[in-house]
Order: C-alpha cells, then sequence, then structure tokens
C-alpha cells in the first residue's frame, strides 16, 4: 500500500483538507440556504407584522414604514427582482436602516448574489452589533468564506443572545475545527446533540468530528444513528466510509463508498477513498479503473497520480507506471515513495541502473522526514500564532500570554511555556529586545522550560554570535537529545566553523527539509569527498527547494563547482517542469 501506515484517513492520499473539509462545506452550505430561509421568514415577519396589524412601527417614520412594507409585499409574492429595487430605493435615502439591509442581503443571497449580500449583512450587523440573526448570517458567511477564526468570535456572541442555540452550536462547532481546534468542537457539537437530540444533522456532525478526532468507534455510533435518523443524509455514506477505513474495516468501506458513488458518480473524494480501499485489498484491477477517473478530472493531483502508479505496477505494466510515477514526480517532487515504486518498475523492465538509483534516492530522502503536526493541530497553532502576533502589534502583551496559558497542552508545558511563546511570537516577528526578555523570562521562572534555548540560540544565530548560539543550542538539547529543530540549527553552527563532519551528523539526525540546511549538507558532504551522497542530497533538496529560485539557483552553483555539471543542468530542467 502506498499510502501511510496510519490508518486515520485525513493523512491519507485525500487528506482531510480536501475530503472532510470539503464534505462539510458542502454540507455547510446546504444547511446555510435551509438557515437563509429561516431567516427570511423571521426577518418578513418581524419588519411587517406592525404594519399587517395597522400599527404604527416604534421609532420609524411612517414613509420609511411603507416602502419597507411595499418591498417585503413585493418579496413575499414572489417578485424579488422588484422587492430588490425598492430596497435598493428605500437604502439611498435611508443608509442606515437595519430591516431595510437585511432584507438586502436576504434577497441578493436569494438571487445568488452572495458577495453583495455578505456587505449588506455585515453593514446591518455594524449598525446594530447584539443582532442575533445577523450575528448568525455574518458568522455562516465568514466560516463558508475560510475565515473561521472571525466566524468563531460571531457564533460566540449569537451564543450569549441566544444560550444553546442549535444552529450557533452546530456552526460553531465548525469553526473550532476549521481552526484545528477539534476538543472545542466536540464539546460544542456535543451541546448540540442535547439540545436536538433528534437532529440528523447535528448527530452527522458530531459523528463527523469525532472521526476526524481520531475516536473513529464512537463516531461510527453517532453516524449510524444519524443514518436512522435520516438515511438520505447529504453524504452519511462517505461518513461511514471514512469511520469505517480508519477502523480498517475496508470491506465496509468499499461498501459505503460504492453506494456513495451510485449517488454521486461524480464526487472525487468518495472514488479516492474507495480507490484507497481498494488498493488496500490489494484488489488492483479495480483500483486502476477508478483512479484512471480521479487523475483525468485532477490532472495536478500527484498522490493519486503515485496510488494509480503503484496499481500499474502490481499489474505488471512497467511502461504505464513509470510514466505515470515521473509524472507525479513532476507535481510533486517530494512524493517520495515514487521513488520506491519507480525503482521497482525499472526492476521490472530490466533497467537496473535506474532502479538502483531511484532505491537509493528514495532511501536518502527518508531520512530527511520527520514527524510533523497533524493538519489540524498545526491550523490551530497558525491561528493561535496570528492571534497573539495581532495582540502583541497592538502592546497586549499579558493578552498574549494568557492566550498561551489557556490553550497549551501536553507533558512538556511548564510554568514558563507561556513567557516562551510569546518570546518565539517575538521572534517571528523581528523583535529582537522583547524576544530576548520574553525567552530568558521564561528560563528566570523554569529552567527547564522547553525551547527557550532554541529560540535565543535562533536569535543569537541571526546576530551572528556562533559561540552564544552554539551554548544555547546544546543547552537545548540537554533537556530534549532529539529536538529535531535544535540538532538541526547547531549543524548549522557546525557547517558555519567549518566542522564538516559534525554538521552532516547533525543536520542528517535532525531528519529537515528545510533547503538552506539541506544545502549546507550537501556542501558538507563534496568537502567531506562524498559525491554520491552529495548528489543524492542535490536531488532531495531540488525536491524540497522547488519553486525558490534562489534555491534552484544557489544549487546550480554549487553543483557547478563540484564539477556535476550535468546533475545540475538535469535538476535545472526538473525544476522547470510543469
Amino acid at each position: 500500500m502506498i499510502v501511510s501506515s496510519n490508518p486515520t484517513w485525513n493523512k491519507h492520499v485525500d487528506t482531510e483538507n480536501r475530503v472532510q473539509s470539503v464534505q462539510s462545506n458542502a454540507r455547510l452550505k446546504e444547511r446555510r440556504y435551509a438557515v437563509r430561509r429561516l431567516l427570511l421568514g423571521v426577518c418578513l415577519c418581524s419588519v411587517t407584522g406592525s404594519l399587517q396589524a395597522q400599527r404604527p412601527v416604534q421609532g420609524v417614520d411612517p414613509a420609511v414604514a411603507r416602502q419597507m412594507h411595499e418591498a417585503v409585499s413585493v418579496a413575499q409574492r414572489g417578485d424579488e427582482q422588484r422587492s430588490l429595487v425598492l430596497v435598493d430605493q428605500l437604502l439611498k435615502e435611508h443608509p442606515s436602516f437595519v430591516p431595510a439591509l437585511k432584507l438586502q442581503g436576504m434577497l441578493l443571497e436569494d438571487t445568488g448574489h452572495g458577495p453583495e449580500a455578505s456587505v449588506a449583512y455585515e453593514k446591518a450587523l455594524t449598525l446594530s452589533p447584539n443582532d442575533a440573526e445577523l450575528l448568525l448570517k455574518v458568522g455562516i458567511a465568514k466560516l463558508v468564506s475560510g475565515d473561521a477564526a472571525k466566524a468563531a468570535s460571531l457564533l460566540q456572541r449569537r451564543l450569549r443572545t441566544v444560550p444553546r442555540d442549535e444552529e450557533g452550536l452546530y456552526y460553531l462547532a465548525q469553526a473550532y475545527h476549521l481552526n484545528g481546534n477539534d476538543e472545542l468542537a466536540l464539546k460544542a457539537i456535543r451541546e448540540a446533540a442535547t439540545v436536538s437530540p433528534a437532529s440528523a444533522s447535528v448527530t452527522q456532525k458530531y459523528g463527523e468530528l469525532l472521526c476526524s478526532s481520531g475516536d473513529t468507534d464512537e463516531a461510527m455510533r453517532w453516524l449510524l444513528k444519524a443514518q436512522r435518523l435520516d438515511p438520505t443524509l447529504e453524504r452519511i455514506n462517505f461518513d461511514l466510509a471514512v469511520a469505517s477505513y480508519n477502523r480498517m474495516d475496508l470491506e465496509k468501506a468499499v461498501s459505503y463508498s460504492a453506494h456513495e458513488a451510485e449517488l454521486r458518480p461524480n464526487d472525487l473524494g468518495d472514488l479516492t477513498l474507495l480507490a484507497s480501499a481498494e488498493v488496500k485489498l490489494a484488489r488492483w484491477q479495480d483500483a486502476e479503473a477508478i483512479l484512471r477517473r480521479v487523475v483525468a478530472e485532477r490532472k495536478d493531483d500527484a498522490a493519486a497520480h503515485v496510488e494509480l502508479g503503484h496499481c500499474e505496477l502490481e499489474l505488471k505494466n512497467y511502461t504505464a507506471a513509470v510514466d505515470v510515477l515521473q509524472r507525479a514526480l513532476q507535481l510533486d517532487p517530494t512524493q517520495v515513495l515514487a521513488h520506491f515504486l519507480l525503482s521497482r518498475a525499472y526492476s521490472g523492465l530490466g533497467n537496473v541502473a535506474e532502479a538502483q538509483h531511484e532505491a537509493a534516492l528514495h532511501k536518502e530522502m527518508m531520512q530527511h522526514i520527520a514527524f510533523t503536526l497533524p493538519k489540524a493541530e498545526a491550523r490551530r497553532e497558525s491561528t493561535l500564532a496570528d492571534q497573539a502576533r495581532q495582540m502583541l502589534r497592538e502592546n497586549h502583551e499579558d493578552e498574549a500570554r494568557r492566550l498561551f496559558e489557556a490553550t497549551a497542552k501536553g507533558p512538556l508545558v511548564g510554568p514558563g511555556s507561556s513567557w516562551m511563546s510569546v518570546g518565539a511570537t517575538y521572534l517571528s516577528m523581528g523583535d529582537a529586545e522583547h524576544a530576548t526578555h520574553c525567552l530568558n523570562r521564561a528560563l528566570e521562572i523554569d529552567p527547564m522550560t522547553r525551547s527557550a534555548h532554541l529560540y535565543l540560540g535562533i536569535l543569537s544565530l541571526q546576530q551572528g554570535d556562533l559561540s552564544r548560539a552554539e551554548k544555547e543550542f546544546e543547552a537545548e538539547l540537554a533537556l530534549e537529545a532529539n529536538n529535531s529543530l535544535a540538532l538541526g540549527e547547531l549543524g548549522e553552527v557546525r557547517y558555519r566553523q567549518g566542522r564538516w563532519a559534525d554538521a552532516v551528523g547533525l543536520i542528517v539526525k535532525s531528519k529537515t527539509t528545510t533547503p538552506s540546511l539541506l544545502y549546507m549538507l550537501c556542501d558538507s558532504y563534496f568537502r567531506l569527498g562524498e559525491t554520491q551522497r552529495g548528489d543524492l542530497t542535490a536531488e532531495s533538496l531540488a525536491a524540497y527547494g522547488r519553486g525558490e529560485p534562489q534555491v534552484v539557483q544557489a544549487l546550480a552553483g554549487l553543483l557547478n563547482r563540484n564539477g556535476q555539471t550535468e546533475l545540475a543542468e538535469r535538476l535545472g530542467v526538473r525544476a522547470q517542469q510543469p
């Protein structure tokens, strides 16, 4: 099987962002439109109720009320375009009339003008910041547009106004999830499920989020419950297929995916999942047919090309396997497994030299694969960093530190950790003075604070103080001997000191894919006379530095200086391929 040995689907060929979030957004939009229809009715009733009862509208000029009543009446009769003209005319004279702005937003949304609708809603919310309907509408709009942090803030305000609101909790859960905070997402959707235990869509979302957090057995229970509540739920079979795949129940994963494919034959996310399950079951012919369809639509999907190449290899279509795998590497040179499969394909064709080269390159690149945060966790950390930077720009250092204190978790978190995080954030902003103060404060509070020495070392390295940097990195490694960042940074110190063998040992041990460190590793190999290792590292550097012209240029110069002109030319051509 060519995908990760970890059985969690969102770390597979189709990542969580490309599958689960796409599915969530599709479901999000479907539910959003239902909410829009509900809110439209609420708005029409709230705006027209007094008028229809022949009562004066409190605080509204009678002439304005009559204009609004006419616009609403026309909308109720189904003439949305005419209603929109009337409400536009009203807003030209009274641009701050919130009911008209709300109606304008709903009419624009009805007629397919989503961005313009969002502008109307946001203007209305500015004028009426505690309007529960507007908080929901703008929160959903922000969520769909990808601004999950802002969506969460608006939906939290909604819930302060309307506690235990199912819609607010549903969308807040999604916002937390897209921000990478599955713990808060599960808390919100669990409360929504308590409020509306018979809601199939809430139950389904709970199962989806449980699956994303890794609790697949519980996820399966909730998803099956959702299916019982409403067998016609959008993409319920896909959710069940994901949960089954993550539990390694591959036959059920195939069954659910196949059923989803019958309902939505052009759903590429489902087809990719189906193919991945078929590959795990070694049903190469079935998987190959599905993947052909996928890559025909997703011509730039490198991972799908790798899976297809694997199928062709197992079917002994060696030439086809080589062609597809080479295309995968053109699309993404960091598809490490493609080199291993290419080695096998070349062996099948009897091309021994090419097979040996690809095997060696696969081994070399595998040395640079270290642990990386799951995508959800990486999103969460990125969001926290963005929030902290904004706080620090506004001189709210204590608030930033409290943010890190409230969100920090894990066995390595200590009393100085929040100071360290603020110091690291200052460092990312180029503020050396405040970074130094906070990092030193972290060590004063707790000399065992992880990463404080690391960031002090990085700062010293930036300032050209190799001696100080060396001491800081060594201090960090004394606390955590396998800290990959500290190993790589100390490797750079050794490189700058001209200690080539030491630099090689440290950079290799760091398992880095950072182009600058790979350049130092490559140069160190050449200086040590290890030309073959230098060549292989150069190929790794070309892959991980792709898209950075300065990296390609520096690598070409390094290879030419060391007499590797043919390799330089070949890697230069590869870097220019689409």
